[in-house]
């Protein structure tokens, strides 16, 4: 049987005391016990939940699920922040609507609007924690709860910027530093960033400035990785792995939403890109998340590769 399902309050046991005598009450352990408040009103309660994807597991996934970074249940709307892209701005903070719900005991319906219907089996965990049992694939989801004014949008940023590159569909150079030593990423105009491999495969092309991002001509490909500077959680080391050309290491800033600044540490040199075709994930196509533990895994791979 599942861990009991308490919807603030609730107790098992309940100790009552009178100036004569103490008396324990101890319910059916095979009753669940009434909540004091419903499941629509908890899930209502927090204006966000992080779907912490580390905590989560089972066989297969649910897409709307795997996307999002943070869902909310408001009045019978599902929204979601899928893209890091204006998140904490879109939507007023909540994303953008991908769905309805409803509730019934201890189930919440979820009709998302292009994968369709899942029936989830909530759990309460603690106060501010649920959990999403979908049945059919053995397969749970944590959710921890938050109001907009309290959860920190730009630590859920930084941690996740290997998906922020994937956001859009080419990056295109607009600056070079003048100062400098001359080098082969000089000439790279364009970078793409796709879902797969350890944190992701990356594309790069030589094409002129101005070339429309569905007509441009990818030269190089390899993988890409990103990891975090100690003691500066906004700034990150991005590495371009060039098959059979070695690789290139670069200290990634985030400008704004749209603009990157790449500083090449063998050549001294600065580069700024900008994003082009903005990526809205909604569908079940594109990036998913993946836990620490799975990008790992891959990255074994990558690295006997």
């Amino acid at each position: 049987m599942k861990t009991a399902k308490l919807f603030l309050g609730a107790a098992l046991i309940s100790v009552l005391f009178t100036s004569c005598y103490t008396e324990v009450v101890v319910e059916d352990p095979h009753v669940d016990p009434v909540p004091s408040i419903t499941l629509r009103e908890l899930v209502s309660s927090y204006e966000l939940w992080y779907v912490d994807i580390h905590r989560s597991g089972g066989n297969g996934y649910v897409p709307f699920m795997q996307k999002a970074f943070t869902m909310s249940f408001q009045n019978g709307t599902v929204y979601a922040n899928n893209n890091l892209v204006g998140i904490g701005s879109q939507g007023y903070g909540f994303g953008i609507d991908v769905g309805y719900y409803d509730t019934r005991n201890f189930v919440i319906d979820i009709t998302h609007d292009l994968d369709g219907h899942y029936a989830f089996e909530v759990t309460q965990l603690n106060n501010n924690e649920i959990e999403l049992y979908y049945r059919p694939l053995d397969l749970s989801y944590v959710l921890v709860g938050y109001q907009r004014n309290t959860f920190d949008y730009d630590a859920l940023f930084y941690d996740n910027i290997h998906y922020f590159l994937q956001e859009y569909v080419a990056w295109e150079k607009i600056y070079t530093s003048p100062y400098g030593e001359p080098s082969e990423f000089d000439y790279e105009n364009f970078l793409q960033f796709l879902p797969g491999g350890g944190h992701g495969n990356f594309q790069s092309s030589e094409d002129p400035n101005g070339t429309y991002i569905y007509d441009i001509y990818w030269d190089y490909t390899g993988i890409y990785n990103v990891d975090d500077v100690v003691g500066n959680p906004y700034l990150k080391y991005l590495t371009l792995d060039y098959d059979f050309l070695g690789n290139e290491y670069f200290e990634l800033s985030v400008i704004n939403d749209h603009t990157i600044e790449l500083f090449h540490e063998f050549s001294g040199t600065l580069y700024r890109f900008t994003g082009k075709g903005y990526i809205q994930y909604k569908n079940s196509g594109g990036k998913l998340r993946k836990s620490n533990a799975e990008i790992n895994k891959e990255m074994i791979k990558i690295s006997n590769f």
